[in-house]
């Protein structure tokens, strides 16, 4: 069996952006997003036990699999501008790539820059063959990150959701 490395410290940037483990302090900002309309493509909103289990989920992917969620970060700013996450386990049928933004940070091509950053270290640094999308049918925004992203849709994979969308990264 191979031991996975967990560093609390891990971090990745790019010009804009600083990807940062999550700790205890960003739950409040999550829970607020997942307790709420916007959560309704993630399958929400969620109780606060769903949004604290889901959270947990995120940030105990690190040790389980070496991969997990990211606390997005403007460098300009230091404001915390939402999460980008690599999820996997048995609530999802393989390695997904997700993000979600909290309110104001939209529009500004900040899903996409932390998305990226986050695929390329999965597949060029973590080695993982491959990395799916799962969206619902009428999430224009995500479609539109997908596709800046390269990603082609996959009729062919399973989603847990049946009527989700799915759209494949490779190398």
């Amino acid at each position: 069996m191979t031991t996975l490395q967990f560093d609390p410290d891990f971090c990745l940037e790019t010009s804009r952006l600083r990807l940062r483990m999550l700790t205890q302090a960003d739950y409040p900002a999550y829970a607020a997003i997942m307790q709420s309309s916007r959560a309704i493509p993630m399958g929400g909103p969620l109780t606060d036990r769903e949004a604290w289990g889901m959270f947990c989920h995120c940030a105990g992917s690190w040790m389980l699999f070496g991969y997990g969620a990211l606390m997005i970060v403007g460098k300009a700013t230091g404001m915390d501008m939402g999460m980008v996450s690599i999820n996997g386990g048995p609530l999802f049928t393989e390695p997904e790539l997700g993000w979600v933004l909290f309110a104001g940070f939209e529009g500004h091509g900040y899903a996409t820059e932390a998305a990226a950053a986050l695929r390329d270290w999965a597949l060029d640094v973590r080695g993982l063959p491959t990395l799916v999308s799962y969206f619902a049918p009428d999430n224009e925004k995500s479609l539109a990150v997908v596709r800046r992203l390269s990603a082609v849709e996959d009729k062919h994979a399973v989603a847990p959701d049946p009527v989700d969308l799915v759209y494949r990264y490779v190398r």
